[in-house]
């Protein structure tokens, strides 16, 4: 089974929360946690963001996509098709 893949009976909301928490447990093992979570998610934001700059990705349609793709799976509307952007896979 793939990071991404849910067992059968497992809620995939709750496996989105799950991997999203296991990332920012791993990577407060090497930055630590800050004053608040909140601070936490702004460093890895951060963090993401020069991931980005270094890789040549749009960090703003990638946003844009995993906006729709949460609106989707939260009942907000259609998934929308994958898209590449700049030539890269989504």
């Amino acid at each position: 089974m793939t990071p991404h893949e849910t067992p059968r009976g497992h809620d995939p909301h709750q496996a989105a929360v799950d991997r999203a928490n296991t990332a920012l447990q791993t990577h407060t093992l090497t930055e630590g946690w800050r004053n608040s979570p909140s601070q936490t998610l702004g460093r890895v934001l951060a963090d993401l963001l020069h991931w980005c700059d270094d890789t040549q990705r749009d960090f703003d349609a990638a946003l844009a996509r995993a906006r729709r793709q949460h609106a989707a799976e939260a009942g907000g509307g259609p998934l929308q098709p994958r898209e590449a952007v700049d030539g890269e896979s989504p």
